[in-house]
């Protein structure tokens, strides 16, 4: 039987983020991707955009979770992504009850960024999402999200290896079986993550592109869920997440009209080229 997965986050109608970047890139991998919508906008939420319109999709999560049940509709692994404080609840008991056997659990506590909270999320969801990752065989957290889920102060630069593996060994504490903390640089030129699994640390750097893109965290986390059901390791998966993100980010820097998101379209040969 082929693998499926059910990715849960947003559907920012425009902007290259959320499902629209997840169910492209996953698909890509060669995997089956089901969607599960927790919220849909006309287009994301960063600067740039002046307003947008927000539909939220919370009490259709146990209507769906319903109906799949009598169709017996289940999955070999779920990614979630951005979703609200209410729909954790749902999320772990469609994670529980639509589970094949040996299901995976990827979870990207998509919640912050450079030191802050994103707006609309209160100073109480960094608890409720560690339910979550409490469950998860793998969490994809930047080095904001660490500290908010280990209540601890954010350091953006100046760390060290050891500050690192302590932060990853706290996350696995939490319940999470694998720990990839990205957007981690020790050098001035090189970006990547870091990777734990209880036992071993290991690290993946790529060159540092000098500018910031929209949408780039969920380019990684949709190739690295579509490179690890492709049966890959955690850390050839996200070295092959890096790779492919940097490629999308290349595709896209000379074109200042494209702030929106980065072109990963033009980059899924590459994606394709190494998984295969």
């Amino acid at each position: 039987m082929d693998k499926r997965l059910l990715t849960i986050q947003d559907i920012s109608c425009v902007g290259q983020c959320s499902i629209t970047v997840a169910l492209p890139i996953i698909s890509a991998c060669g995997i089956e991707t089901a969607i599960l919508p927790s919220s849909v906008l006309s287009n994301h939420t960063a600067a740039g955009f002046h307003a947008w319109t927000f539909h939220d999709l919370t009490e259709e999560m146990p209507k769906i979770l319903e109906q799949w049940l009598k169709e017996s509709i289940d999955f070999d692994a779920f990614y979630t992504g951005y979703v609200s404080k209410n729909q954790i609840p749902y999320i772990l008991e469609i994670m529980e009850k639509a589970a094949r056997p040996n299901a995976i659990r990827i979870v990207d506590p998509a919640m912050a960024d450079n030191g802050k909270l994103y707006a609309g999320f209160d100073e109480n969801f960094p608890s409720e999402m560690a339910k979550l990752v409490s469950k998860a065989d793998y969490i994809l957290p930047n080095l904001t999200e660490a500290s908010l889920l280990l209540g601890k102060p954010y350091v953006g630069s100046g760390y060290d290896r050891n500050y690192i593996e302590e932060t990853m060994k706290d996350l696995y504490k939490l319940g999470a079986k694998n720990v990839i903390l990205t957007g981690v640089s020790f050098e001035e030129n090189k970006l990547g993550a870091a990777i734990y699994d209880g036992a071993n640390y290991d690290y993946y750097f790529t060159e540092k592109l000098n500018v910031s893109m929209h949408g780039t965290g969920d380019v990684y986390a949709s190739a690295f869920a579509g490179s690890l059901l492709r049966g890959k390791s955690p850390k050839e998966a996200a070295a092959i997440a890096a790779d492919f993100t940097v490629e999308s980010m290349k595709k896209t820097i000379d074109d200042k009209s494209h702030w929106y998101g980065v072109k990963f379209e033009k980059a899924i040969p590459l994606l394709i080229s190494k998984l295969n």
